[in-house]
């Protein structure tokens, strides 16, 4: 089955996540967001950087809005990479809102590493780390200070990693390469001048080399 190939091509990277879980759910009870919301948050949301943001801004004594805000523009990524495999989604509405949970930077890499995206793959991926990263967070939450400081792990290193290795197998013609230099680029310059997640969503303009016009 599809679904196991994906949840199979997914558990190196499951592992990253549930430690990424773990670790915001540390951050977030330090934070003082309590028990519940760091959980409730987890399963709604599944989105690390933009969690991570809003916990950091509010555990810094910032207003709700800027913490909302920079969740907003880091997960305004989700945009294009939804458009891009909402082709694949049929079925009623709710059916479809909740598959599209599922749609993550590495489901949707690993469901597209063949060259063509793989509904199943990205569903199966997708479930896997979903449970990785909200067990994750509960396990934060409640015994996070026993797990030690994620740098000490490396873990600062592992996403920025794990994300080059998603990347390469895209990497198939001369314009997808071009785009992944642009859009590096783009991020580059504007990480010292824009808050977090510009730079993100400017790199994702990079992307329109590879429109094609039907």
């Amino acid at each position: 089955m599809r679904y196991r190939d994906g949840a199979r091509a997914a558990v190196a990277v499951a592992a990253t996540v549930w430690f990424f879980g773990a670790s915001f759910g540390l951050v977030a009870r330090a934070s003082g967001m309590g028990v519940l919301a760091p959980l409730v948050m987890s399963a709604t949301t599944f989105a690390g950087s933009a969690q991570f943001a809003a916990a950091s801004i509010l555990g810094g004594s910032g207003a709700a809005l800027a913490a909302i805000a920079a969740a907003v523009l880091l997960n305004a990524r989700y945009a294009p990479i939804s458009i891009s495999v909402a082709p694949l989604f049929h079925g009623p509405r709710l059916r479809r809102l909740a598959e599209a949970q599922l749609i993550v930077d590495e489901s949707w890499a690993l469901a597209g590493r063949r060259g063509a995206f793989d509904r199943r793959v990205l569903l199966g991926a997708g479930l896997l780390l979903y449970a990785a990263w909200v067990s994750g967070t509960a396990v934060g939450v409640v015994a996070g200070n026993a797990l030690g400081d994620p740098k000490d792990l490396g873990l600062d290193g592992a996403f920025p990693a794990l994300f080059l290795a998603l990347l390469v197998p895209q990497l198939r013609t001369r314009v997808s390469r071009v785009a992944a230099l642009l859009g590096a680029a783009i991020a580059f310059a504007l990480i010292p001048l824009t808050p977090a997640g510009v730079p993100v969503i400017a790199a994702a303009t990079a992307c329109l080399l590879g429109w094609r016009r039907t």
